[in-house]
């Protein structure tokens, strides 16, 4: 039985397959990462815009949490991933 083989059987788009694995690749022990969009994006060749609707897609069968996470000034940082399935 492989690694991803929950994710193969399920009805997802190849980009949100490809951004799960990613993040995967990308976490700690915790499940968590924080790669910015643009990073995703130009790492997997894909645009800003099919990397938020495939973390859209991550959301809504509930393998990928998002949590905004912020600067020490208030500024907006990169999100913080959480994988829900590894």
């Amino acid at each position: 039985m492989g690694r991803y083989d929950f994710l193969y059987k399920m009805d997802l788009q190849h980009r949100a397959m490809a951004v799960y694995i990613y993040l995967a690749d990308r976490s700690n022990k915790n499940g968590e990462c924080w790669p910015a969009i643009p990073t995703i994006g130009r790492e997997l060749k894909l645009s800003q815009s099919t990397v938020r609707r495939a973390l859209k897609d991550l959301r809504k069968v509930e393998l990928v949490e998002t949590e905004q996470r912020y600067r020490t000034k208030g500024g907006k940082s990169s999100l913080l991933f959480r994988l829900k399935k590894m």
